[in-house]
């Protein structure tokens, strides 16, 4: 039936559709659509063209795709659309660990394997829940707008930390990072929400990155390199081995 979630079950109906862009979209193609609009009509078709190109352009990067998202406890899917491009053996942010008075409790310390993604701006920037669950927290902390790619930006960047904590106890935490061009983090969500796996948590503004925490033991099933797309791509899989042994170093 169409009202059925699209699966590997044969259930829902699937077709190919113009992607759907966030509202967030509106008001910057609509200032780009003006200042071509009055371009034109000055004769000033140099300037307009760039302009109209730019009201595409914009909404191209607002573009908010549906997503079927892999059925299961034992997944945790990727937050955001990009390329990995680092995995590797970290503390987590003191930010999802320490007790913040609101009695939900963080992220246990010690080391765990941080899972980064990072988003051009030819990527969607519509953000996931790794997993189904209820928000615990929110952390935004203002910073400075390195390239996303460099490892410091975790620690130095304008970011927004999330902790998801699922009905049996397993927290996912996640980091919205800006980058050299992005400047704004917008959330769609807080504390107390309840999420299913797959559903938008947020965008960032032209490129950046996003960083995943796995569960302490839990080995990535994803490589240095390689694309993956937010809701779909398979992050890991609790309980199972690694993809290549030794992928976190």
């Amino acid at each position: 039936m169409a009202n059925e979630v699209l699966d590997n079950r044969g259930r829902g109906e699937a077709s190919w559709n113009w992607p759907a862009f966030h509202p967030e979209s509106h008001k910057f193609a609509a200032i780009a659509a003006i200042l071509s609009g009055l371009a034109a009509t000055f004769a000033m078709e140099t300037l307009a063209w760039p302009l109209a190109g730019l009201v595409l352009c914009i909404l191209a990067f607002f573009r908010d795709p549906k997503r079927v998202t892999p059925q299961g406890d034992q997944f945790i899917v990727a937050p955001a659309d990009g390329l990995v491009t680092l995995i590797q053996q970290v503390e987590p942010p003191r930010e999802l660990v320490f007790d913040d008075g609101s009695g939900a409790v963080g992220l246990t310390a010690g080391p765990v394997t941080r899972i980064s993604i990072f988003m051009s701006v030819f990527d969607v920037h519509i953000n996931r829940a790794p997993i189904g669950g209820t928000v615990r927290r929110v952390v935004y902390i203002p910073g400075k707008f390195l390239n996303a790619d460099l490892d410091k930006a975790s620690e130095e960047n304008e970011r927004q930390h999330i902790l998801i904590e699922r009905g049996d106890g397993l927290k996912i935490g996640f980091t919205q990072i800006a980058g050299l061009v992005a400047r704004r983090i917008v959330p769609f969500v807080k504390p107390g929400d309840l999420l299913a796996a797959g559903q938008r948590v947020g965008l960032i503004r032209f490129g950046s990155r996003v960083d995943v925490y796995l569960p302490a033991g839990t080995e990535p099933r994803v490589l240095m390199g390689q694309k993956i797309v937010a809701g779909e791509t398979i992050l890991a899989e609790l309980g199972q081995q690694p993809l290549i042994e030794g992928i976190s170093q």
